[in-house]
């Protein structure tokens, strides 16, 4: 992928696809956060109206070690953001256990919590890098203690991607999404006990979704 038009395609399928997976998740009377606080804890929600002030704060919190990948950007722009957890404060009984359910933290949310953690320095002096935190991890998405947050990383030059680190398959943020859309919103999906029931929902919801 080289381009703008191409990166605006892909993620205009992304939102896409994210909209029909949660039209499809209602219907089955998943269990989503409907008291929501805050935007990240919504199943969706469309881009801020404020994006481009909030994508220049991002870019000025991190110039000092690198810049933010357009691939995130462009999922801000033209996503906005998404949380398919299942709410387990309202109904304990996970329906789909280790499956991952995509999160990715919206953009307010995410520099608010960059301004109160202020950690850039630190992560820096140890890893050489900084990186930007966009979803629990998926021990965390069922209220198991666990590892570090999924966190796509700062480059040092400009680039259309990036790594998203601390998740299983070890790929890139743009890639990521194609897994959690490939499996219809949970890249996890391998535990046995899931099959049946999960089995039903994607040969339903699958033949939906655009290829990205």
């Amino acid at each position: 992928m080289s381009t703008e038009n191409e990166l605006t395609e892909f993620f205009e399928n992304v939102a896409y696809n994210l909209d029909a997976i949660y039209r499809e998740l209602r219907k089955t009377d998943y269990c989503f956060k409907t008291a929501a606080v805050y935007n990240f804890e919504r199943p969706l929600h469309r881009p801020l109206p404020d994006t481009e002030d909030l994508l220049k704060q991002l870019d000025d919190m991190v110039k000092p070690y690198g810049y933010v990948p357009l691939s995130l950007k462009m999922f801000y722009r033209i996503v906005g953001g998404c949380n398919f957890c299942w709410d387990y404060e309202t109904e304990e009984n996970i329906r789909w256990r280790y499956a991952d359910p995509i999160q990715i933290t919206s953009l307010d949310d995410t520099l608010r919590s960059l301004m109160n953690d202020n950690s850039f320095e630190e992560m820096y002096t140890d890893m050489g890098y900084v990186s930007i935190p966009l979803s629990a991890d998926y021990y965390h998405k069922d209220n198991i203690s666990g590892g570090e947050q999924y966190a796509i990383r700062i480059t040092e030059t400009p680039v259309f991607d990036s790594e998203f680190l601390n998740e299983k398959h070890n790929t890139t943020f743009m890639n990521y999404l194609r897994i959690a859309i490939d499996n219809c919103g949970f890249p996890q999906m391998q535990n046995p006990e899931n099959s049946g029931e999960y089995l039903s929902f994607f040969q339903r919801v699958k033949p939906q979704l655009k290829q990205i």
